[in-house]
């Protein structure tokens, strides 16, 4: 039996794909990917009409020390929050940006960084990164207008608790036009 260039070529395409969907090599191209896409899409807000309010304020987190916070004590303040995990390639993408953003903004906007994963291999990755980000872990059930199936998602909520970002996936959240929302939201 002969194999042809054809078979090589395709062969050589699966062996790449295999690569790039089943090893660490393939994990730091698809958040290379997501780095990529996330520079040229910044978050939207979502239509007045359309926002979501959050009236059960009460979700408790746990940060990586065992502190307990209550997104209740926040109630009336800006709030970003971001699910993610250490094994998302979009999450891991956008953090970068999360962390430039929290260096300006974490004195101002409530920020909590809710990790669905094991929380050995987020300290660990936080610590091998150097992200000092407000990281928290779930302790009670997400509020339902929270809840999704999908991470990366992130919310920004506004003093009156209305949602008027909802994002799914990876974004570039150090854009100018977070800074100018997060700014209009701060003054209001």
């Amino acid at each position: 039996m002969k194999i042809t260039k054809e078979q090589i070529s395709n062969g050589i395409w699966i062996l790449a794909i295999l690569l790039i969907l089943f090893t660490p090599i393939g994990f730091h191209v698809r958040v290379w990917v997501n780095k990529v896409v996330a520079v040229v899409v910044s978050p939207g807000t979502v239509n007045k009409n359309e926002q979501a309010v959050l009236e059960d304020y009460h979700w408790e987190l746990v940060d990586r020390e065992g502190n307990k916070m209550n997104l209740i004590s926040h109630k009336g303040k800006v709030v970003l929050i971001n699910v993610w995990a250490t094994w998302c390639p979009p999450c891991v993408a956008e953090l970068p940006g999360f962390a430039d953003l929290y260096k300006d903004y974490g004195d101002k906007v409530v920020f909590a960084f809710v990790a669905n994963d094991d929380e050995d291999k987020v300290s660990a990755f936080l610590d091998k990164k150097e992200y000092d980000l407000p990281v928290y872990f779930q302790a009670s059930y997400t509020p339902k207008v929270l809840a999704s199936n999908s991470i990366p998602v992130t919310y920004i909520l506004d003093k009156e608790g209305n949602i008027v970002v909802n994002k799914t996936g990876a974004a570039n959240w150090n854009s100018d036009k977070t800074r100018a929302l997060l700014d209009n939201l701060l003054a209001e």
